[in-house]
Formats: structure tokens, sequence, C-alpha cells
């Protein structure tokens, strides 16, 4: 199966249909008065529908399981024709397009199972998803691009060319596939007055964002947070949050990271962690979402 661990966990919801034809009126109307001899239609295409639904991984190889914590099912009668809806929501990783799909399949195939000892004529058609919500594609970013991001590594021995950086060109790796366009990208030593300059420089160069990778741990030569701290406007406690919860849920020293998030003026300011998995696991938490906060500091500039 696709690998999904990086993936974050959102209310996902899809909703299909299935259209069962039928060739009289008197099968429409012995489904409404429950007089197939089979039984109640409805009622025992409900209940196969939500199998369809909790089974769909078993039948399809790729199918991750998850937890379905919703499905509706819904029947629409227009002269000859059933309409079938089903809705599924989950709170999970990935989507649950499939499972309503294949819901709504098995819900069509047990009607035509129950009717056909009364109906010889009838078809199932237009099998389809209508909607979806949640995910990547449900949160983009209503903004726009044209974004600039400086990326900053903090480490003595990479500024000095002792060590090669992995961490920036993981987040540069990042931004590139958020459209984010690199306006810089730098190594300097742990110093907290390199740090504040390089802050004010890009972000009176037009940096959107400005991200520093390293010096956020407990050594005695991290000191980005206390650089940063100072010149913020504000914080953003949520990102930050949300990048050590990210990174608690693969490793147990997460929560011994002081990562920063905040603003100066209208440019973001990111303060990550300098590990190379720190960077793109935090990278991973946060983006493409995060951009949705150009829209609220552009449009302030315009004010």
């Amino acid at each position: 199966m696709v690998d999904i661990t990086h993936k974050n966990t959102t209310l996902r919801t899809a909703t299909a249909q299935a259209i069962v034809k039928v060739s009289s009126q008197n099968t429409i109307t012995a489904l409404e008065n429950k007089t197939v001899p089979k039984g109640d239609v409805f009622a025992m295409s409900k209940a196969a529908g939500l199998l369809g639904v909790k089974k769909t991984p078993e039948l399809l190889p790729d199918c991750h399981p998850l937890p379905i914590e919703y499905t509706g099912i819904d029947f629409i009668i227009d002269e000859l024709e059933i309409k079938v809806l089903i809705t599924v929501k989950t709170i999970y990783k990935t989507g649950v397009e499939v499972e309503a799909m294949h819901g709504a399949s098995v819900v069509a195939l047990n009607m035509y199972d129950m009717l056909k000892p009364i109906d010889k004529g009838i078809e199932i058609h237009h099998i389809k998803l209508i909607e979806k919500t949640g995910g990547k594609s449900g949160f983009k970013d209503k903004f726009g691009r044209d974004l600039k991001a400086a990326v900053i590594v903090c480490s003595d021995s990479i500024s000095a060319g002792e060590k090669q950086d992995k961490a920036g060109k993981a987040i540069i790796a990042k931004l590139e596939t958020s459209d984010v366009a690199i306006l810089d990208y730098i190594s300097i030593p742990d110093e907290i007055a390199i740090i504040q300059e390089k802050a004010k420089y890009y972000q009176s160069q037009g940096a959107d964002l400005i991200i520093y990778t390293g010096g956020t741990g407990l050594s005695q030569r991290d000191v980005t947070p206390e650089a940063l701290k100072p010149l913020l406007d504000r914080t953003i406690p949520g990102i930050e949050e949300t990048i050590r919860k990210y990174g608690q849920d693969r490793m147990p020293y997460a929560m011994l990271s002081r990562s920063v998030a905040g603003t100066i003026k209208n440019s973001l300011v990111l303060a990550l962690p300098g590990s190379t998995n720190g960077a793109r696991e935090s990278m991973d938490a946060i983006f493409p979402s995060l951009l949705h906060v150009f829209g609220i500091l552009k449009g302030a500039r315009h004010n």
C-alpha cells in the first residue's frame, strides 16, 4: 500500500451515487409498499451498503483499513429510477471515496438481487463520486502564489564547511512542491546577533517566509529561539504545537525541540529542528495548510 505516514489527519467525507433503473411502475409500487417477496428492499440494501463500506479494504488490495465514523444511505425515487446516495465520513490520513463508491455499488447490487424475481429488466447505471472534502485537496491555499522564502541553516559546523547541510535542502524541496520561490539559502553560525541580523534583512527584502533550521535543541549553542523571539510581533502557538505533535507521533524526542513560529510585520518566521528528519517532518506537518496565512497577512498589507 501507498505510504501515508507523512499525511495529516483531517475530517474527510465522500458522497457517491448509483442509479438502479427498473422496467415497471409495479416494481416501484412493490418497493414502496414493501411487498417484494425477498423482503424490505430498502432496509436490506442499507445493511448491505454498510457492510460494503466496512469491507472495502478486504476486497481492494491497495485500500488502507481506516475508521469509518459515519455512513448515511438515502434513496430518491424518480419515475422508474432509484438514485442511491451514500455519504461516508472519517477522521484519518486518507480519504473515503472508494469506500463510498463501493458502498453504493453494493447497495445497487443488493437491490438488483432482491428485485430480479419480479423484474427482469433492472439496470444499474452511473456509479460515481459526487463530492469529496478534506485532505490536501480540501484545504488548498486560496491566496495564490508568488511567495518567496529565505532558508537559513544555523550550524557552526556547516557554516564552517565541516559538514554538509541536508535539513535546509529538505525544507527547500518541500517549498518547491508548494510553489514557493527560494529567495536565498545560506548557512550561518549559532550566534544570536547574526541570526537576528538575517531575520531583519530578509524581512526588509520582502521575504514572505524566513525559515531557520537548527539551534532549537537544548545544547549551549542552541540559541535560535532566544534570538528570534524578541523580534517577533506575534507568535503563532498553533504552528509550534502542530510541529511538535506531528514529530512526537513519530519519535519520542520531538517534545524536546523548541520550534518557533511568529511574524515580523508581514513576514512569517519559522525556526525548525536541525536534523534532516526533524526539518522534513516539520514541513510535512504544516505545509501546504500554512500558506493560508498569507491570505491574511497580504490582505492586511493592502488595507
